[in-house]
């Protein structure tokens, strides 16, 4: 079957147990954010901005694990900022485990494959040498770090194991160039690509994330499902990106854009997504048909963002993951104080007009879950989805040219860099009208980083006569 039995048949259950009980509105999805602090400053992501004031804060441990038993959604899943950059990750998610949860750690990738090794060296044991070696043989371990793993001594905390109730879930927006230049960094998806290899390795269930933008390119898209599926990741979430208040902030004053020159409105969306339920039949697609249809343009769905609430370092935020009216201390609270029938689209009419382009997943997915638009055959068309075969890995997706960008000295700052190393000016021209020359229609984001302004900070040092 395309997704595990049990994960399907909890949420399930859960789902059925509320609807006997007529509960009018609960939660399928915790999105927890223990902290906002991130090693990376992606394009078209405002929650380090939002946030900017508190970004050294983090939530107790026991705060999140009171977060979830409160809501009591079934599948929780760790965001942030970047999750593993949370002291007590490892304590989460053994204790959302422990509780019965569906844990899904949202990550970038970048600290992945030293909680695997961690993890290796949590279970160390002669009968672990055949792995050490083929991790070894598949570079994706130094003998140093081999070593390491066999000498380490137990600390007593729990290691992030492999589990069918748990899933690393990789942020990925394109093939190596466009997701650099995203993550505003060069070298993100070569590491993302092999701490996905040896998860994969290690038995762990792997899923991939991607936002698609004004730019994306929708090929690029499809060769990047292609190509994730010949490493046999287990799942793929998509959403469209959306213009929020925080991103679109940032949009303007950091990197100097236009957020409309970055985000989709609903017909772009639509547009991007004609052939998502192609995707689902090829690829192993996390979320409902019913929401593919509506990102299709062939369906109208209600906002149930109250399905996937957001627990922060400042409480429940409110009305959903994107926009903030406010925070609460608990999860009735906010239930029971926001008036949901402000928010949304309805019949084609925005009730808010921030609301007017979100078909974000966050909102939506959970309405093809429950039925708030239901048409008939709608749960047919679910059952079928969940229930049959999982589809095959595309052996021929590893023929797909996904390392385009900086393995082949062609990053989104390997000209700057090549105007620090020889002093030429006329590089610079690489980087005018803030990066454009750089992400063709066929990329994503902008070339403004944090590397490149270093890089070319350098470049305004070099001395006139060298130039």
């Amino acid at each position: 079957m395309r997704f595990p039995l049990a994960l399907t048949v909890k949420i399930a259950r859960h789902i059925i147990r509320h609807k006997l009980r007529k509960t009018p509105r609960f939660a399928l999805v915790l999105q927890l954010e223990p902290l906002h602090t991130c090693n990376l400053t992606c394009t078209g992501c405002g929650r380090i901005r939002e946030y900017s004031t508190s970004l050294k804060d983090m939530m107790a441990l026991e705060d999140c694990l009171e977060s979830a038993r409160e809501c009591d959604a079934p599948m929780v899943s760790i965001c942030g900022g970047e999750p593993l950059i949370y002291p007590k990750i490892k304590e989460l998610v053994a204790g959302l485990l422990e509780q019965g949860r569906i844990v899904y750690i949202c990550t970038n990738g970048m600290f992945m494959r030293r909680e695997l090794r961690d993890y290796l060296a949590s279970i160390y044991s002669p009968a672990v040498e055949p792995t050490l070696a083929r991790l070894l043989a598949e570079k994706l371990i130094s003998e140093k770090e081999a070593e390491a793993i066999r000498k380490a001594k137990p600390d007593g905390r729990p290691a992030i194991k492999p589990s069918k109730w748990m899933y690393w879930n990789v942020h990925v927006d394109g093939l190596e160039y466009t997701h650099d230049l995203i993550v505003e960094r060069e070298g993100v998806f070569k590491e993302c690509v092999l701490a996905v290899r040896m998860a994969k390795i290690l038995g762990y269930q792997v899923a991939t994330n991607t936002t698609v933008y004004k730019e994306t390119d929708v090929k690029e898209i499809e060769q990047m499902f292609e190509f994730f599926s010949s490493l046999e990741v287990d799942g793929h979430t998509i959403s469209p990106g959306y213009d929020y208040d925080a991103a679109k902030k940032d949009m303007v004053k950091r990197l100097g854009r236009q957020p409309e020159d970055f985000f989709l409105t609903r017909a772009m969306t639509r547009a991007k997504f004609a052939k998502i339920q192609e995707w689902g039949e090829r690829f192993t697609i996390f979320g409902t048909p019913v929401y593919q249809e509506f990102l299709a343009g062939k369906r109208e769905l209600t906002c149930t963002a109250w399905a996937i609430p957001t627990r922060n370092i400042r409480g429940w935020k409110a009305p959903c993951y994107l926009m903030t009216d406010g925070h609460y201390e608990h999860y009735q609270e906010m239930l029971d104080r926001v008036d949901w029938d402000k928010y949304g689209v309805v019949n084609g009419v925005a009730r808010d007009s921030r609301c007017e382009n979100c078909m974000v997943h966050c909102g939506y997915d959970p309405s093809g879950a429950l039925g708030t638009n239901y048409q008939g055959g709608d749960n047919w068309k679910n059952f079928k989805y969940n229930f049959w075969p999982r589809p095959k890995p595309f052996v021929e997706g590893a023929k797909v040219p996904a390392f385009n960008g900086f393995s082949i000295g062609k990053g989104h700052l390997a000209e700057a860099k090549a105007a620090v190393q020889n002093g030429l000016a006329g590089a610079r021209s690489a980087f005018q009208n803030n990066g454009h020359n750089g992400a063709s229609a066929g990329s994503c984001g902008s070339g403004t980083s944090p590397e490149k302004d270093d890089l070319l900070a350098k470049l305004r040092e070099v001395k006139p006569s060298n130039r």
